[in-house]
């Protein structure tokens, strides 16, 4: 078998069928495995995996333990070459694991292999590319100097050697994930990913940037002027230079000072959903529900730019692909004031956001 993608779901019902959707038409004429791995989920994900999606292999974990654990666990049952460890809050497109798979077959050596991330309103993600934390990037970025923190030597639509990938979206050999003992369990929420990322470097292997797919990620790197993020991304920093760095009175110093400092930095209040003045709804049909609950709602087989202000585009993904959406919401997004929304197929709810600070907003009819 090639490929093993492994999702690590929470209480994220809705994005989760949307991204099965999606992995599902993406995998067509490869011979590959999706494993849904459940952290105690109270919202029925479980259930609407075994209705939906009766080709996948899930798992119900009996307790919620983490990224790592639970990663771990459907790694443990992988059959693939590779693996994708891939968030549920994920959409990719029809050609994504295609394209990353030959690409990392070119090349000699390779470790993880990232790709380029958009938010829900398409912006790109920094976090898709990311330099090592060493001690004294990871103070900057605290205290707002990220410059060093992400790499900005590649362009987002680039091919090329990055350090770190976040565990959004990581496609790895399965053999190498087990050679560095796979994602760390110490690590409970934020850093696994950089561990990972930096333990295959280590091990002498290369990690690669792909920029030619994109891959929506709704709940985008929360920022750190949220001191609850703050003290989770001290504590996870602290595991990782404990592991990774020769302790020192300065360095402890540093790191004790983020996480105390933590404690007053003012949480930063995400900002309400934009006015909606009108809904633009891409499809081929009507879907007569959810027309009632849309605004001005104006019915379109296509779009072309520009979008008038505070109009939110709705996607019927049964009419227009994956890799189209994405590369529409691109393109869009330099309109200033638009937000998006996908309608899954055979589905009585569409989801967006626009924010990549919070996981957005999904809407039942």
């Amino acid at each position: 078998m090639k490929l093993s993608v492994i999702i690590l779901n929470y209480n994220v019902h809705y994005f989760l069928e949307l991204c099965l959707q999606s992995v599902e038409a993406a995998l067509v004429g490869l011979n590959a495995e999706i494993i849904v791995v459940d952290n105690n989920s109270k919202d029925g994900s479980c259930e609407m995996v075994k209705i939906k999606f009766p080709n996948v292999k899930l798992i119900e974990n009996k307790e919620n333990s983490g990224f790592s654990k639970g990663n771990n666990l459907g790694v443990a049952e992988a059959k693939g070459e590779y693996l994708c460890i891939l968030n549920p809050d994920t959409v990719v497109a029809e050609d994504t694991f295609i394209q990353v798979l030959n690409y990392a077959d070119t090349k000699q050596n390779t470790g993880i292999v990232g790709c380029k991330l958009i938010d829900g309103n398409g912006c790109f993600l920094p976090e898709s590319k990311r330099n090592i934390p060493t001690p004294s990037i990871a103070i900057k970025k605290i205290l707002g100097n990220d410059k060093k923190y992400y790499n900005n030597n590649l362009d987002k639509e680039d091919i090329g050697k990055v350090d770190v990938f976040v565990g959004a979206f990581m496609l790895i050999k399965k053999s190498i994930y087990e050679e560095v003992n796979g994602l760390d369990e110490d690590y409970f929420m934020y850093g696994e990913d950089i561990d990972l990322s930096y333990k295959i470097l280590k091990s002498g292997y290369t990690n690669y940037y792909y920029g030619k797919t994109t891959v929506i990620h709704y709940k985008g790197e929360s920022t750190l002027k949220d001191k609850a993020y703050a003290k989770r991304f001290y504590g996870a920093m602290q595991i990782f230079y404990r592991k990774h760095f020769k302790s020192n009175i300065l360095f402890d110093s540093l790191v004790w000072l983020g996480i105390q400092s933590a404690r007053f930095i003012k949480s930063n209040t995400v900002a309400g959903k934009p006015e909606v003045k009108q809904h633009i709804f891409i499809s081929k049909v009507n879907q007569e529900k959810l027309i009632a609950k849309l605004v001005k709602p104006i019915r379109l087989d296509d779009i072309e730019t520009p979008v008038i202000e505070n109009t939110q585009v709705v996607f019927n993904a049964k009419d227009i692909s994956f890799k189209s959406i994405i590369e529409k919401m691109i393109v869009i997004e330099k309109n200033k004031g638009i937000t998006f929304k996908i309608l899954p197929k055979n589905s009585n709810f569409i989801l967006g956001s626009h924010s990549s600070k919070s996981r957005g907003e999904v809407i039942t009819f």
